[in-house]
């Protein structure tokens, strides 16, 4: 089990399923196959607990999976992970093409527009079907931006900032305010 940064989310855990100690969980890789291949994986719980595990079965398709782990035996077990993350190592991960990055690089990333003005914090990433939203927190509460080129103009994962474009409606200039301000 290694530290976090050199490991990469690949699924939420939901919560229990059946009087086993398996788990729903929610897959976070658009990886084909990734979870049917998979065997040593690092668990991390809520409060940050990490745990090292097999796994032992794999059942289901699409964005859930029932997941068996050899280290738990009922569903006790399983609720003190619930809405964890299973990851794995980032040697086991494909490598990505310029200009993608693993969901775990960008969650915590500093959001700033074009000026410096900080949006506020990428706290999570929708899958909507058609295209990825990010939920961005800051001051002013939760914004939502598309995860598209027309919007984030860089990513700098080892200074933890996205820089995204003020698109009209999205971000907006205050009369008074700085920059691009979110809009109330």
């Amino acid at each position: 089990m290694g530290d976090v940064e050199d490991l990469v989310t690949i699924g939420q855990i939901v919560k229990p399923f059946g009087l086993r100690g398996d788990a729903k969980v929610r897959s976070l890789s658009d990886v084909p196959g990734r979870f049917e291949g998979l065997h040593d994986v690092t668990l991390v719980s809520p409060t940050g607990r990490q745990l090292g595990t097999v796994v032992t079965r794999v059942r289901g398709t699409g964005v859930s999976y029932v997941v068996g782990f050899e280290a738990f035996s009922n569903p006790e077990e399983v609720t003190a992970f619930r809405g964890g993350w299973v990851m794995i190592s980032r040697n086991e991960s494909p490598a990505l093409p310029p200009g993608h990055y693993f969901e775990s690089d960008l969650i915590g990333l500093r959001v700033v527009c074009e000026d410096g003005t900080l949006v506020g914090v990428l706290e999570d990433i929708w899958n909507t079907g058609g295209q990825h939203i990010f939920a961005v927190r800051g001051e002013r509460g939760e914004v939502l931006l598309p995860a598209a080129k027309e919007m984030v103009i860089s990513v700098n994962i080892a200074g933890h900032t996205m820089t995204v474009r003020n698109l009209e409606g999205l971000l907006s200039e205050e009369a008074e305010g700085a920059g691009c301000d979110v809009t109330s």
